[in-house]
């Protein structure tokens, strides 16, 4: 459990200081490199790299840190966002239907998905602060939410780009 943080010499918690994984990762990296050890530090440098790039962003080390506690993150859309979500749809077909008058509504879309999204980051910021000083279990399932939310309004702003892309290009 918890191998990455192990990997890396790290308490398991939720917010790190990045100065400090930078300096561990290469510090680890330099005592494993196969150059220096011998091939059998392969697979440890494997385990290093993937644990420095899981650990790195907040976002996934949130991701990481739920899945060894045995959370799951839902495939289904939050119902706080579901009228979003409707609007958008309307949105993009009427620009893939060569509404080009839908343009304006779905740039606006875009910065409130954006807006969301640093909304839910500070909020992931603050509940990972308050589970590392108090480790309440019940604290998990509220980082949980906010990730599950995250996620879909990371994939709602990607095919918001991918759309206004698509015009910016013809």
């Amino acid at each position: 459990m918890f191998e990455y943080y192990e990997a890396l010499g790290l308490e398991p918690k939720l917010a790190l200081d990045p100065d400090d994984l930078r300096k561990r990762f290469y510090k680890r990296s330099r005592e494993s490199h196969p150059d220096l050890v011998g091939e059998s530090s392969e697979d440890r440098m494997a385990k290093l790299n993937d644990a420095f790039r899981t650990l790195r962003e907040p976002v996934t080390r949130a991701e990481y840190f739920l899945r060894e506690n045995g959370l799951e993150l839902s495939k289904d859309a939050p119902p706080e966002l579901l009228e979003e979500v409707f609007e958008l749809n309307m949105a993009l077909e009427e620009i893939r239907g060569g509404d080009e008058s839908a343009l304006p509504a779905l740039r606006s879309s875009r910065e409130r998905f954006a807006a969301m999204q640093g909304d839910v980051d500070r909020e992931l910021e603050r509940l990972g602060a308050d589970y590392d000083a108090k480790r309440e279990p019940a604290a998990l399932n509220q980082i949980r939410g906010a990730l599950n939310r995250r996620r879909y309004i990371s994939n709602l702003l990607r095919d918001v780009d991918k759309e206004l892309n698509v015009h910016l290009s013809n």
